[in-house]
């Protein structure tokens, strides 16, 4: 059979034979681009996931009415929302305070300013749009202390909130390319309740040390700073612990809750939006951008092994099995409320309701709608104290009885 077709093509006409090369090669060539371009597209996703992110301007201002105190900002899915918000900027302000919606059009929102801005102010129109609302602990106007917590990379700064006999604290750990300030909101809520507050950072955030790559591991290693925050509340006192984790910060709480050698005296964890199976989130993330699925499988392929981490910059391969929380359900002991809306647009719920149905007898899920992505305090402040006291109020963690507003 060989040498038939090798007399076939030697009887061919020499156009047909170089027609033929030209043809494969021209494909070999296009394959090999192809190729390419989604290894280099794989490991730019890669490098996203696990590098330090930088606030990127989402809206901008269109106008400012410092005489009736109220700005206007571009439309978006954020901006829109009902509730109380803050606005990064830049100019003579770096944040401000956004109340309630006061018009909009198929482009733009005017909101009223909580912050006031003087005549004389000039804002630039790129900003930020947060769900932060509280930027300093000083505005909480609470009593606090500034600490420093030894963990393997360095001391790790923190906010102290004392509250009631010191018994029952809560450990608060924010989100992915943000900053303690993300948990601000939380804190008077639970000083109603008697609840101390320790406000952490960990690696890589931007206030805590660096880790030696630089790089998050989504929960593998930052864990252990806030394991070591579990450790310094013992110190001072703390009997039962409660860690509450924002985004990402649910996922290192879940890691802590999970591995911590101070597991007894954990009492439970409060998850807002959280992050409960990291690539549920990543395939997520990577249809809203419209990147291929042949990529994100790829990035994470990258991810998860040893070889590829000095080509996607982590430190060290991310172990997602160990991180999908709905995989280790069985292991799960403490009890834990997730707070969590259906139409988050960053995080989706969907591993939020696999992990209540996994185990409904720890387990309980505050489904919201509309509101954004760790943004449940700012959409219905009510409500998300509310479900939060008694949530407290049942596992005998609140000190306090109040019924007061936040």
């Amino acid at each position: 059979m060989v040498a038939s077709r090798r007399a076939a093509m030697s009887g061919a006409a020499p156009s047909l034979v170089a027609g033929i090369r030209a043809a494969l090669t021209v494909i070999s060539v296009a394959l090999a681009g192809v190729l390419s371009a989604l290894a280099v597209a794989s490991v730019h996703m890669a490098r996203r996931v696990v590098t330090p992110a930088v606030r990127l301007p989402d809206t901008r201002i269109l106008s400012l009415d410092t005489a009736a105190q109220t700005i206007t900002l571009t439309r978006t899915p954020d901006t829109e929302l009902p509730g109380r918000y803050g606005l990064f900027t830049s100019g003579t302000s770096n944040y401000v305070k956004l109340g309630s919606v006061l018009s909009e059009d198929e482009t733009s929102v005017k909101r009223k300013l909580l912050t006031h801005i003087g005549s004389d102010s000039r804002l630039s129109p790129d900003a930020a749009f947060s769900g932060w609302y509280f930027d300093r602990p000083d505005e909480l106007h609470l009593p606090y202390t500034p600490e420093l917590i030894g963990s393997a990379v360095g001391p790790c700064p923190a906010w102290l909130f004392p509250a009631g006999d010191g018994a029952v604290w809560v450990i608060q750990v924010h989100g992915r390319g943000t900053s303690r300030a993300e948990c601000l909101r939380a804190v008077p809520l639970f000083h109603q309740a008697g609840i101390t507050s320790l406000v952490v950072s960990y690696r890589n955030d931007g206030e805590a040390p660096r880790s030696r790559a630089g790089t998050y591991t989504l929960g593998a290693t930052e864990w252990r700073d806030v394991d070591a925050a579990v450790g310094f509340a013992r110190r001072r006192g703390a009997e039962r612990i409660i860690l509450m984790g924002w985004s990402m910060g649910g996922a290192i709480s879940l890691q802590v809750s999970l591995n911590s050698p101070h597991r007894d005296a954990i009492a439970g964890l409060i998850l807002e939006s959280p992050v409960v199976d990291w690539r549920l989130v990543l395939e997520y993330q990577a249809r809203i951008m419209k990147v291929p699925p042949t990529v994100s499988g790829l990035a994470i392929g990258a991810l998860k092994s040893e070889w590829a981490t000095p080509i996607t910059r982590a430190g060290s391969a991310i172990p997602f099995d160990r991180l999908d929380v709905v995989a280790r359900a069985g292991e799960l002991r403490h009890p834990i409320l997730i707070l969590h809306s259906d139409d988050d647009g960053f995080v989706p719920s969907d591993a939020s309701h696999d992990l209540v149905t996994a185990r409904p007898d720890i387990v309980e899920l505050e489904v919201f709608e509309v509101a954004r992505h760790t943004k449940l305090w700012n959409y219905d402040q009510e409500r998300w104290s509310a479900r939060i006291r008694t949530w407290l109020s049942a596992h005998d963690l609140s000190a306090v009885t109040s019924s007061a507003e936040d």
